[in-house]
């Protein structure tokens, strides 16, 4: 491997790691996030000096890694440095062969994805036994975590032909991702595409399911253009599941002639479609109708040679209108705006590096029954509420041999609460074992605000609370990382203590309405694990490629607040268990199987026809899902059955999940 100056685009793509002076880590001089398997942590930034004091020995954290690229903070906060990142790598996705981002994340331990329907039209996504109000999500690094509710978080204009891959950081991570990364977040990156390209997906299925995908792209000189159409729509597999869903997606990349870049984004996102028992099982015929918009533009910028600049500014609308009971209840209807910007810093000079910046994030609501009575409003909405936060970061890492070590301070202050400015610390140490190994070791805090529906929602069968207080956790965590040339494994354990947490509950299950409280001290301690073994460097027998990716969580949690019935917070993953093999049959054909087990902690109120209600516990399940992929020239065949074994089985109460559905598609690139 030759030294070579780094290219203006500052993205580099390397096969393997070398002891040497002139190594891919070395030749960057800063932070480094690589994602080696599908599920796995590895975020080691290693020092320039300890490669010089060993020298000539050869780096065994991959010996044929799959080309990952490792670009500018166009698409990552840059004060991610040191953290511990999970990477859903595109082979990963090819191999999962899911219709929506819910069901990749789906496939990973550690995430609790709690399906309402099919086709990704709506799920809660929670981190280390949050809810889903507690999870950040974003796209190419830019926030949109829905301040209305997160069930809607994931209504974003995003095919899974458009991702790169998805990070994922589990524990509190409001130094990262903001206030809203109360347990988590989740950063979804698109392809950058540098080439012409011109691709159609054609899907059939079970259901009458159809999806129909165009993506195009294109490069003239420095400036990157890529589009992305979709729509995907079924008549459902139980009455009221029906669903219409529209994505579309604009970005821009300009490659700036001083080196730097300026990344443009804008989306569209439509949803119709039936919510039977969504939200109460007393009401099957609830319907949803949700738009959304987002555009921001985020630049990287080369001040000096030792100082990099990353600005953003950024703006999210979305509208929901909600049906009890179709056609027959009057609608509410909902409109937020979501308007921020973020300034951020990285000096480094050395074994140092200093990140620091700001943001201010608007957030605003209008509704026909959230927020505040407006006097004089006449139409749809007649009720309002907005806030403001404003936060700052300081964050420095330091390399000294073999460890890296972080520490930060993030100030957090909202308009609509009175306790003032919040200081949330966070502290990692990374250690590197030898050639192999790896430990580390965090310790973190972070804070949520209630949503406008956690605020504000009244119906028939929910009492919000407005005076509600924001959540507060503290976390620490303790793990070690091993990469060879024929495994990757991950192990960690975890502890949080959160303290008024809220959630929706009841006292018994006759009661009529779900209220929102804080609850005074949660702890949760849990462990995971991940493993990811090349079968092909294993048993040479097997053909290249051949992979197998398993993964363990579990989780316990205690909480002081004993006797209620919990709609959300208590209704977590014990245990989960995934397993992906990927085996490449023929030279054209690859087979991929995965499949998950899961018991969930925790109860729900079941209603059958117009009986009275019954709390029921959740029972275990197991999902078996494949796919089998033909290629010839620039056609792509598929088959796959999700499923498989036609399982009965609960994500949320009441709603039932769909049993095995069976699916054809054809995709060509041109």
């Amino acid at each position: 491997m030759r030294k070579r100056p780094i290219p203006r685009r500052e993205a580099f793509r390397f096969r393997r790691f070398e002891n040497k002076a002139y190594s891919a880590y070395n030749s960057m001089h800063r932070c480094v996030t690589i994602g080696v398997l599908s599920v796995t942590l590895v975020a080691l930034s290693a020092s320039r000096k300890a490669e010089a004091q060993v020298a000539g020995d050869t780096i065994p954290f991959r010996a044929q890694l799959q080309e990952v690229e490792i670009s500018e903070p166009a698409s990552e906060p840059l004060n991610q440095a040191g953290r511990i990142v999970a990477v859903l790598t595109r082979q990963d996705i090819d191999a999962i062969h899911a219709e929506s981002v819910q069901q990749l994340l789906a496939e990973i331990a550690g995430i609790d994805v709690q399906q309402r329907g099919a086709g990704g039209i709506q799920a809660d996504i929670a981190l280390r036994g949050g809810t889903f109000d507690q999870t950040a999500v974003l796209l190419n690094g830019i926030n949109l975590t829905n301040p209305h509710t997160g069930h809607y978080s994931l209504d974003i204009p995003v095919n899974v032909a458009d991702i790169e891959r998805i990070e994922i950081i589990r524990g509190p991570s409001s130094i990262v991702y903001g206030a809203s990364a109360f347990s988590g977040g989740i950063n979804i990156i698109t392809k950058k595409d540098t080439k012409r390209r011109v691709e159609a997906l054609l899907e059939a299925g079970q259901y009458a399911y159809w999806n129909a995908e165009l993506s195009l792209a294109q490069q003239w000189g420095n400036d990157e253009n890529s589009l992305s159409l979709s729509r995907k729509s079924s008549n459902g597999y139980i009455a009221n599941s029906d669903y219409v869903n529209y994505n579309a997606l604009y970005q821009n990349r300009l490659h700036l002639k001083s080196g730097g870049m300026l990344h443009f984004q804008a989306g569209y996102n439509y949803k119709d479609y039936g919510a039977n028992t969504f939200y109460s099982a007393r009401y099957p015929n609830q319907h949803d109708h949700t738009q959304s918009a987002i555009a921001s533009v985020k630049g990287s910028l080369k001040l000096a040679d030792n100082l990099l600049f990353a600005p953003s500014a950024y703006y999210n609308l979305h509208t929901d209108e909600f049906e009890l009971e179709k056609d027959v209840s009057k609608p509410n209807y909902h409109l937020s705006n979501v308007l921020g910007t973020n300034i951020a810093f990285r000096w480094q000079k050395g074994d140092w590096s200093l990140n620091f910046g700001g943001d201010v994030r608007y957030e605003g609501i209008r509704s026909s029954v959230l927020g505040d009575p407006v006097a004089g409003a006449t139409g749809r909405y007649n009720h309002a509420a907005e806030r403001a936060t404003l936060s700052a970061f300081l964050q420095g890492n330091w390399e000294y041999g073999r460890w890296l070590m972080t520490a930060g301070l993030m100030g957090f202050q909202n308009t609509r609460t009175p306790q003032g400015l919040n200081a949330y610390p966070s502290v990692n140490l990374n250690y590197r074992l030898g050639k192999r190994w790896a430990l580390y070791a965090l310790a973190n805090t972070a804070s949520r605000m209630p949503t406008y529906t956690e605020l504000y929602y009244q119906d028939a069968v929910h009492l919000a609370n407005p005076n509600l207080k924001q959540e507060k956790s503290r976390s620490v965590e303790l793990g070690a990382k091993y990469a060879g040339k024929k495994a990757t494994a991950t192990a960690d354990l975890f502890y949080m203590q959160g303290r008024d947490m809220i959630d929706w509950m009841k006292e018994t299950a006759t009661d009529a309405k779900w209220q929102s409280r804080n609850i005074n001290e949660v702890e949760k301690w849990g462990a995971e694990v991940q493993a990811k073994v090349f079968l092909d460097q294993l048993a040479p027998w097997t053909k290249p490629n051949t992979t197998l990716t398993v993964g363990y969580s579990y989780m316990s949690q205690k909480q002081n607040d004993l006797g209620y019935i919990s709609a959300y917070a208590l209704n977590y993953l014990r245990h989960k268990a995934t397993c992906l093999l990927s085996v490449p049959v023929a030279k054209r054909m690859t087979f991929n199987v995965a499949g998950r087990y899961c018991l969930r902690e925790g109860s729900f109120i079941s209603y059958q026809e117009d009986a009275a209600g019954k709390e029921q516990g959740y029972k275990p399940y197991f999902l078996l899902d494949a796919n089998v992929r033909y290629t010839l020239g620039h056609v792509e065949l598929s088959l796959s059955a999700t499923n498989l074994l036609d399982e009965d089985y609960y994500d949320i109460g009441n709603i039932p999940q769909p049993g095995r559905w069976l699916t054809v598609g054809v995709k060509a690139r041109l």
